[in-house]
């Protein structure tokens, strides 16, 4: 289903729970993390009575179907060369591998003229991933269910759990306080309001947007229609962003 958030309408999948083996296709495993790989959050809903257990299973069963939870993409980038030897680049200094067990990593995965930059601190997991190159990088949130089972104490130790909401579904408690604003705060969504000339702002229907996906003047005026894009010539825009209210900006 779907529901409405700060004007923005974001649709809820309610995926069947994965269980030990879920990557060997038990109870269906396959299908469900594979519908996993196309979220843009996804909440591991856990009982609090006994969530670290469940959590580390689930975690499995996700990394080895290529999905990695609250992690950023590994700052290298490989270059496939018609011939040649292994180039390594070091932005970074490296400390986990040297340039032998970088290379021989490389051609392990067929990868055996190219160009490698790393422009981080790599350890051998990242750069595999980089080279096998069909991880996807998702947020996730863990949703403690059931906390009107527990005590003061113990719902206070959960709750320091990073990426940890806590929230009882039978008696409704901290999803509307807690929950939403927790996913859209990992959602990243971003909230523009359109200003007719010589009127108030429509805050009744905002233009929504992703942060991470480029916020500027033209993407924005893209999201409405090319035309706009094509015949702006200038905007003005209130906002946090601007160095004051109204600021004049272009396009970019």
């Amino acid at each position: 289903g779907t529901f409405k958030y700060k004007g923005c309408d974001i649709q809820l999948l309610d995926l069947p729970g994965i269980i030990e083996g879920a990557l060997e296709g038990k109870g269906r495993g396959r299908q469900v993390i594979g519908v996993a790989r196309t979220c843009h959050l996804i909440l591991i809903v856990l009982d609090c009575k006994s969530p670290l257990g469940h959590k580390r299973i689930i975690e499995q069963e996700l990394e080895g179907f290529g999905i990695r939870l609250n992690k950023k993409p590994p700052k290298i980038r490989v270059r496939k060369l018609d011939k040649g030897p292994v180039n390594i680049i070091k932005i970074a200094k490296q400390t986990h591998m040297d340039d032998k067990t970088i290379e021989r990593i490389c051609k392990e995965y067929k990868h055996n003229s190219c160009e490698l930059m790393l422009r981080q601190d790599t350890t051998v997991d990242e750069l595999i991933d980089v080279l096998e190159g069909n991880r996807i990088y998702i947020p996730a949130l863990y949703v403690l269910n059931m906390i009107d089972a527990i005590s003061i104490e113990e719902l206070d130790m959960l709750a320091r759990i990073p990426k940890v909401v806590c929230i009882s579904g039978k008696q409704k408690w901290n999803i509307d306080e807690g929950l939403l604003p927790a996913v859209w705060k990992e959602l990243k969504m971003l909230r523009i309001f359109t200003k007719p000339k010589g009127a108030i702002p429509d805050f009744n229907e905002p233009v929504i947007m992703k942060k991470e996906k480029g916020c500027t003047v033209h993407d924005f005026c893209m999201k409405i229609h090319k035309a706009v894009a094509d015949n702006l010539k200038f905007a003005w825009v209130w906002g946090t962003s601007v160095k004051h209210n109204p600021q004049k900006v272009g396009k970019d």
